[in-house]
């Protein structure tokens, strides 16, 4: 049996547009390709869908770990630079309209 990209991604409990990207990135190995007409699209078995959810653990996600270095970055610049607390300015008391 034969799955498209999206039916794939599906089962995976991914976006087919994630899916798509780490083909493009090559973090996960190409399927079968077929052309129907002018289109073409990629068919996958449920072997190749087993793999990939093998793989799926081991890709990072390049946004969450960048924030994390650049938040432990921060945190240890932050320790090294720290600066005492401001104390808050008192308000102006407004004067109540005369009559």
């Amino acid at each position: 049996m034969a799955f498209s990209t999206r039916e794939a991604a599906k089962k995976l409990g991914i976006t087919a547009a994630a899916l798509s990207r780490y083909i493009r990135d090559k973090k996960v190995p190409a399927p079968q390709i077929v052309e129907t007409g002018k289109a073409s699209m990629h068919l996958w078995t449920l072997a190749e869908v087993e793999h990939v959810r093998k793989l799926l653990p081991k890709i990072a996600n390049g946004r969450k770990t960048r924030y994390k270095k650049q938040s432990a970055l921060s945190n240890q610049q932050s320790a090294k630079t720290k600066t005492p607390a401001r104390v808050p300015v008192p308000q102006k008391k407004r004067n109540p309209k005369k009559k």
